[in-house]
């Protein structure tokens, strides 16, 4: 599982901590069953690598000159632990939004800006469009459209199984979620940082006659944001595949559990 980023693409602790969440925003809630590799395997990694491939084009972003502050060195992750602060102040475009000026508000906006896009509303224009605007700065954002554009091409979009405005097809749940597993912060100084956020995805098409059967991905994506009117926004985003565990021998869930699995369970937002 891929998505886009872009060119130009909380209280405080000593060392990192590992993401929460929040109570989710609709009623239940659960981890994907992670699913056994079946014979379609190789037409999926196909499917995954393309995504990679398409998405890495459009997030090459520039190296900044960004700070190393002094207290993110020698810092050791711990375990997942809830914090005190809250974590956001607002909501826009259905994306959290007010992340406090601290190194726990830049990982909870990271964080939350991860599950934005690797989400199913990166596929369509107008939604990527709205999702680019509200969590990239101005500047990055325009520079970053037309290459997202160019990636989520009418024949990119074909081999996920959707059309040229990226719908699925009828009788079809087109599936792409982003679920955090953990952040921590390389670089920061308060107006500018660095943060890298390690994720599962899952993307395909559920439906009798689909090709590209709903499979898990693990990668990591590397934020770089900016303090701009007095919230995080990115500037560039990079990714890379992993760390993945080996797959478990949970049974393979058929095409219809997934879709109502994705469409009853809501989503959470994540903080520190």
């Amino acid at each position: 599982m891929s998505f886009g980023g872009g060119d130009d693409s909380g209280h405080a602790t000593t060392g990192h901590q590992g993401t929460r969440t929040r109570l989710p925003e609709s009623e239940g809630g659960a981890r994907p069953t992670p699913m056994r590799p079946g014979k379609s395997m190789l037409v999926v990694v196909g499917v995954v690598m393309l995504l990679i491939g398409a998405i890495a084009f459009a997030t090459r972003g520039e190296e900044s000159d960004g700070g190393r502050g002094d207290d993110a060195k020698g810092e050791q992750a711990q375990p997942t632990a809830p914090t005190g602060e809250k974590p956001v102040g607002g909501r826009g475009e259905g994306i959290p939004s007010g992340f406090a000026q601290s190194r726990q508000g830049v990982q909870s906006a990271a964080t939350n800006y991860a599950v934005a896009l690797g989400g199913d509303g990166m596929f369509q224009k107008s939604s990527r469009d709205a999702i680019v605007t509200t969590i990239y700065t101005v500047g990055s954002g325009e520079k970053l459209r037309p290459r997202l554009d160019k990636a989520y091409s009418e024949k990119f979009l074909s081999n996920v199984g959707l059309d040229e405005a990226g719908k699925a097809p009828a009788d079809s749940t087109f599936v792409s979620r982003t679920t955090p597993i953990g952040a921590k912060v390389t670089d920061y100084t308060s107006s500018s940082a660095t943060v890298e956020v390690w994720c599962i995805g899952l993307i395909g098409l559920t439906g009798e006659d689909s090709t590209t059967p709903v499979k898990q991905s693990w990668f990591t994506v590397t934020q770089k944001l900016s303090w701009t009117d007095g919230d995080w926004k990115i500037t560039s985003s990079q990714q890379t595949e992993g760390p993945s565990p080996v797959p478990g021998d949970n049974r393979a869930s058929s095409a219809d559990e997934i879709a109502e699995a994705v469409e009853g369970f809501g989503g959470f937002t994540y903080a520190r």
